[in-house]
This record gives C-alpha cells, sequence and structure tokens, in this order.
C-alpha cells in the first residue's frame, strides 16, 4: 500500500494527536510485550502492514483499528480522539468529521453511543484511487453508496458499486474496498461491531 497525505483539512477533527497514530500502537504493543506477527494472527492483518502503520507509512481503516485496540486490549481512545455523539438524534452540520491521520479519508459517528447498540452506522469519504487493507471482522456489514464508485470485493468475489447501490454482508469474510474514478468517495457504513469499545 503507498503512503498516503497527511495535509489537514478544513472541518476535519485532529484525531491523532501528539504522537503519530503509529507510535500510539507500537508504545501499547511493546508495552504489553507482544510481538508484531501476535497481533497479526490476532486481527489477521500481514506484519508488513502493521509494520507499515507502526512506521507512518500507511493508515488502518476504523475497523482495522478497532481489532488492533481489541488485540493489544486497549480501546481505540487510547490511539485516538473520535468525536462521541451525545443523544439519539444525529443533525447535519453537527457532527464532526474525524480522521486516523490521513485527512482525505474521514468519518462521522452518526449513531448514538448508548450502551448495547447493535447496529454502526458510520458515513465514511475516501479520496479518489485509496484502497483499504483486506478486513475482517465479527458480525454484519452494510454498505451503501452515496456518491462515487467502489469496488467491493468480498470472499474474493468482487462487486462494482455505483451511485445508490448497497452491499449487505457477513463481516468475517476477508473483504476489501478500493475507490474508482476520479471522484471522492462518500459511503454509509453500517456494522453490527461496535467500532469503538
Amino acid at each position: 500500500m503507498s503512503p498516503e497525505s497527511n495535509v489537514q483539512e478544513e472541518g476535519v477533527a485532529d484525531s491523532v494527536t501528539e504522537e503519530t497514530l503509529g507510535k500510539k500502537i507500537r508504545k501499547r504493543r511493546r508495552a504489553i510485550d507482544m510481538t508484531l506477527q501476535q497481533v497479526a494472527d490476532r486481527v489477521g492483518l500481514s506484519i508488513g502492514f502493521l509494520s507499515q502503520i507502526e512506521r507512518g507509512v500507511s493508515t488502518p481503516s476504523l475497523a482495522s483499528l478497532c481489532n488492533i485496540a481489541e488485540a493489544l486490549d486497549t480501546s481505540i481512545d487510547t490511539f485516538v480522539k473520535a468525536p462521541r455523539q451525545a443523544g439519539t438524534v444525529s443533525r447535519q452540520g453537527k457532527r464532526e468529521a474525524f480522521s486516523l491521520g490521513d485527512t482525505r479519508r474521514t468519518y462521522e459517528f452518526l449513531g448514538g453511543a448508548f450502551p448495547d447498540a447493535k447496529m454502526h452506522p458510520t458515513l465514511v469519504r475516501r479520496p479518489p484511487g485509496h484502497v483499504s487493507e483486506v478486513m475482517h471482522n465479527e458480525g454484519e456489514d452494510f454498505v451503501y453508496v452515496l456518491e462515487g464508485s467502489v469496488l467491493l470485493e468480498v470472499d474474493g468475489e468482487r462487486h462494482i458499486l455505483n451511485k445508490g447501490d448497497s452491499m449487505h454482508f457477513q463481516s468475517h469474510l476477508p473483504h476489501r474496498s478500493a475507490t474508482l474514478g476520479t471522484e471522492p468517495v462518500l459511503e454509509l457504513w453500517v456494522r453490527t461491531q461496535p467500532l469503538l469499545l
């Protein structure tokens, strides 16, 4: 995976503060005496990609960061300060977008942060040419394309989703996606795996 720009964009929360995301992950991993191989085995990511994350060369998806945090027996709050929504109503223009270091890829939580919530809806904005890592986690994923086009590969099967298209699949199946074309992509992702622990 190629390095991604870390240029700060207006209106995006500086979610990764002080140390970089990669340094925080490495610090936590070493603090609990885990090897890259042990983390890779637990989260299903390659050692190479985990090493790139720790060195600040690549940034993980939000779902992968949740898996990494779980493997390191901590919350993603250890690594990022994602704005949480109070209450059950989410208002346009009132939500704060955040990133994991690359402000061209942003997230907005749409759901309430009440205990035992089963659905976790998130708006995801991604730049042209973005390719995700291969992911797998518990539960189900639903994606609806609001703007642009994406290639979504689930368990080796490829699907092109354009504006208005959606897909619902079991999250334990290996999956990855790539933005298509020259325009940014806006997606609604709904997961049943909690994104914040």
